[in-house]
């Protein structure tokens, strides 16, 4: 099984910081945020892992070179000058992908779920989606779960991590081009193509300076 990590994005909302680094190659305690997603890939047995760049792309080039470092082999899907936001550049990614179910990760949390729960799972559905408990800044959620299916509504919503499963045929009625995954995702879940998970453990989205802080408070 493959993984990708979604690490293209410009990240505004972390500005300055990012004006110089690009947002995986932040420093979060002892490592900085996408080697976080490396290790734990590794960790769960994952060989293979391709990860999208855009913004200060030669600078995450540099930094994981070929993955040996981290016990993996690392391809880059580039994406250019403008980023394709999630699904754009799940699908640009394709070809490297395979045709097998694989991992997607966004470049922009941090959580110590076990990957391996997901690279051991049958995939009866076009995809499988992990989510979590709603933070201060997503009080209302993403979707709720009803027998173990992803719906757009329900008594209790929940926040999609950005960890999830893929079938390479999710996205084969999605033409490419720069389109988020959100939409994609609302569309599948009416139609009962996608599964669900919740996990109770620690999760973070470093969106803000403010949740990057709190991060860097908890790691030390």
């Amino acid at each position: 099984m493959k993984a990708m990590i979604l690490a293209a994005g410009r990240g505004e909302r972390l500005r300055p910081h990012t004006d110089i680094t690009p947002k995986p190659l932040i420093q979060v305690g002892k490592h900085r945020l996408i080697e976080y997603h490396l290790l734990n890939l590794a960790k769960a047995g994952i060989e293979d892992v391709i990860i999208n760049i855009s913004w200060l792309a030669e600078q995450i080039r540099e930094t994981l070179g070929d993955g040996q470092d981290y016990s993996l082999n690392i391809t880059y899907s580039d994406e250019g000058d403008e980023a394709l936001e999630t699904a754009g550049g799940i699908i640009n990614a394709l070809p490297l992908l395979g045709d097998d179910p694989f991992i997607v990760i966004n470049g922009d949390i941090w959580c110590d779920y076990d990957l391996s729960l997901l690279g051991s799972r049958h995939m009866e559905h076009e995809a499988h989606l992990v989510l979590v408990n709603n933070p201060e800044h997503n009080p209302e959620g993403d979707f709720a779960i009803e027998n173990n299916l992803i719906r757009n509504s329900g008594e209790t919503r929940l926040t999609y991590s950005g960890i999830g499963i893929y079938t390479t045929r999710f996205f084969a009625d999605t033409a490419p081009g720069k389109k988020a995954l959100a939409p994609i995702l609302r569309k599948k879940s009416e139609h009962n193509k996608i599964s669900g998970e919740i996990y109770n453990g620690q999760w973070v989205d470093i969106g803000t300076i403010e949740r990057l802080a709190q991060l860097r408070s908890y790691l030390s």
